[in-house]
């Protein structure tokens, strides 16, 4: 049986977490860094979040550090937002699928020209 709950908890949390990153003054954290995908555990209590920045893996893997430092900030920020009972524990993982989809993309130019 699917738990919706999860699911809409993971879509949620993916969604407000953006608009978060982009209040975030640390310099280590990326501009161009998006929130790829948010897996949250069955009891709520942790949620992975993969993100990934345009600049490259070296940007995301700096963006994570600075991201790491700010997870107190950013629980907080997202409990006043959701309202719910339980916040999860924020995981952030650096992810390299942007920039391994533009080197698809730039492939497939080539072979179009």
């Amino acid at each position: 049986m699917p738990n919706f709950k999860l699911g809409r908890m993971a879509s949620d949390i993916r969604r407000e977490l953006a608009d978060l990153i982009r209040e975030l003054k640390d310099p280590r954290i990326s501009k161009m860094l998006s929130v790829v995908k948010v897996d949250v555990s069955g009891d709520l209590s942790y949620a992975t979040v993969y993100v990934s920045a345009l600049e490259g893996f070296d940007a995301t893997v700096e963006s994570v550090k600075g991201l790491k430092s700010a997870s107190g900030f950013l629980r907080r920020e997202l409990g006043m937002r959701l309202k719910a009972r339980k916040t999860p524990e924020l995981r952030f993982i650096a992810d390299d699928s942007i920039e391994k989809s533009a080197q698809i993309s730039r492939i497939i130019d080539t072979f179009d020209k």
